[in-house]
């Protein structure tokens, strides 16, 4: 399946993983990129050392081409905004801020740029920064989300800017892949699928309760604090939302404290009563656990037949 983005970033599949802090490590990304996606590791707050490791050892993974996220607003984001050029890491993602400083040097050093964005303003900006492309997320995904849904944002923001667009946020399989094609994006990022890979290295109570979610099982936080998250319903997700029905100093407070560390409790330890477990509206979707290489070549073979076929439907 060839389409500007698989040309762009020299991969076999329009498919990118998500960065998902805390979950997008080695062994995910390394698989991902393997089978012919984009794999991504998500830079999050660690130090670069750590990240530099996570890098290397994804490389002794595969070969193939390999991504870095970068969130412009914590306060490693210089160390790796360098680290990238110094590993040689072929595409970069970024969010929440604007990658406008380090774009000459990352271009210099041959690195393709894919913001994350959740408006078409937002998308404008990207492409005037420098961007290779912009990955137009969705509410429905899951983790930090804007406030527009999928279907709506990517055909404007495709509208709006010259430069391929992927589509994000409640896509799992191929109609979900074949829609986002048809709305004129160039490719796909995927996150809470690859939560249900055997590649995918989370607690066991994380994926039991991705497995066992329905189509109503997540809900948003955080709104009232401007961060809005979509993560499972868990005591902790319950907790939040009755705290945020009559927002005070002292339940802000509250909110943070229960949250701090929130996303490592569910990740490592599976702590349920004190985890936030992200994850978007097409957890309903997962029913077993798959291997990267499975999901990406299913996906994208659905997709392409559904394609084919689709006006043989209509006759």
């Amino acid at each position: 399946m060839h389409t500007k983005i698989t040309k762009l970033l020299g991969i076999e599949y329009p498919i990118v993983q998500g960065a998902m802090a805390w979950v997008a490590e080695h062994h995910l990304a390394g698989a991902v990129s393997a089978a012919g996606g984009l794999g991504i590791i998500a830079g999050g707050a660690a130090p670069a050392d750590v990240i530099r490791d996570e890098i290397r050892k994804a490389r002794a993974i595969t070969d193939k081409p390999l991504g870095l996220n970068i969130m412009l607003l914590s306060p490693n984001a210089d160390d790796l905004a360098q680290l990238a050029i110094d590993e040689k890491i072929e595409v970069l993602t970024t969010g929440a801020g604007n990658p406008g400083k380090y774009m000459e040097s990352w271009k210099n050093a041959g690195i393709k740029v894919m913001p994350v964005v959740a408006s078409v303003a937002l998308a404008k900006r990207m492409e005037r920064a420098g961007a290779d492309a912009v990955i137009a997320e969705g509410m429905e995904g899951g983790g930090h989300i804007g406030e527009l849904t999928t279907m709506p944002l990517v055909p404007q923001v495709v509208d709006a800017v010259d430069i391929p667009v992927i589509a994000a946020g409640g896509i799992a399989d191929g109609r979900g892949m074949a829609a986002a094609l048809l709305l004129g994006a160039e490719g796909v990022q995927c996150g809470t699928v690859f939560l249900a890979s055997n590649e995918c290295f989370i607690s066991d109570k994380y994926k039991e309760l991705v497995l066992g979610a329905s189509d109503i099982s997540t809900v948003v936080t955080g709104r009232p604090s401007g961060h809005p998250v979509r993560a499972l319903k868990t005591p902790l997700a319950r907790k939040c939302l009755k705290l945020e029905k009559t927002p005070t100093d002292q339940s802000l407070e509250e909110l943070e404290a229960a949250t701090a560390g929130a996303l490592r409790k569910a990740v490592q330890d599976g702590n349920y009563e004190e985890g936030t477990f992200m994850a978007g509206q097409i957890a309903g979707m997962l029913t077993a656990l798959r291997p990267c290489a499975d999901i990406i070549k299913g996906m994208a073979g659905e997709a392409e037949a559904l394609l084919k076929n689709a006006y043989q439907r209509f006759q």
